[in-house]
């Protein structure tokens, strides 16, 4: 297992999968590690994927300092991870709350970064989260799923803060609650790190206004994929994030999820390898 240290002295692990030019992957939850992610639907065929344990989660050390957590200081050791893999520019593909990581990333390091791949990315970095509302209207598509009468009333009660996480609406964030989205949906409590994730998006870690700024003049392409059955982002989301760059394009993927290498690993793949290739 590859390592690095961060400036502040941690030990940052990533995981190297599959053949091809590098594609530097950075994994949501917030803060879960990277195994989620598999390889990406059989994206590994394209590319070596470059999935980074960010600091406190997965085979990456503790750091001494919790407040490093932060998103915005999260882009020290994406740089990190730049200057150890020796890549002048690198393809970024981020997933979920990773996704405003990546924005971060990309507004302080623009000249960095060849080409970003927004999966599923709800736009915190550029104050653009996804309301109760979009949640809703996005689960109203599930009504006649067999499992959706148990689940929305939890959901409602969730959203409304009223009512704690409950597994039993799990089901929504994937596009088929089928024997791989509850075995991937199992994971998720081991692989994340509960205290970092309430310090990722804490006070400071996000600055709307200059990151739509330095964003607004990055000449690298981007992708913004969304699946048409997530609330977070919802597609209509997704494409008002993607009139943020000026070169970016919003594809939305047919009946998935938040996981939409999950829901159709053929239609995701060729996607993204196709945007990948044009870079």
């Amino acid at each position: 297992m590859p390592t690095l240290t961060a400036n502040d002295g941690t030990r940052l692990a990533y995981h190297l999968r599959g053949d091809g030019p590098p594609l530097v992957v950075l994994p949501g939850g917030p803060m879960r590690a990277s195994a989620y992610l598999g390889d990406l639907g059989g994206l590994s065929a394209h590319r070596t994927l470059v999935l980074l344990d960010l600091r406190g989660t997965g085979d990456s050390a503790v750091p001494a300092d919790p407040a490093t957590y932060r998103c915005d200081r999260l882009v020290d050791d994406v740089e990190a991870l730049r200057a150890h893999l020796g890549l002048e520019r690198m393809d970024v593909l981020a997933h979920s709350a990773g996704g405003s990581l990546a924005m971060r990333y990309a507004a302080r390091y623009p000249a960095r970064v060849a080409s970003l791949s927004l999966i599923a990315a709800t736009p915190w970095a550029l104050g653009m989260p996804a309301t109760a509302e979009d949640r809703l209207a996005a689960a109203r598509l599930r009504e006649d799923e067999p499992w959706y009468g148990a689940a929305i009333g939890p959901f409602r009660a969730w959203l409304a803060g009223t009512g704690d996480f409950d597994p039993v609406f799990a089901p929504f964030s994937y596009g088929r609650w089928d024997d791989a989205a509850r075995s991937h949906f199992a994971g998720d409590e081991a692989e994340t790190n509960d205290e970092a994730a309430d310090v990722y998006g804490s006070p400071g870690a996000y600055d709307p206004p200059a990151t739509r700024a330095a964003l607004a003049g990055l000449a690298a392409p981007v992708l913004v994929l969304a699946g048409a059955l997530d609330g977070g982002p919802r597609p209509c989301l997704a494409r008002r994030c993607a009139d943020v760059f000026p070169r970016a394009e919003a594809v939305v993927q047919p009946g998935a999820g938040h996981y939409p290498w999950l829901d159709d690993p053929r239609w995701f793949v060729r996607r993204v390898a196709a945007f990948l290739g044009q870079c």
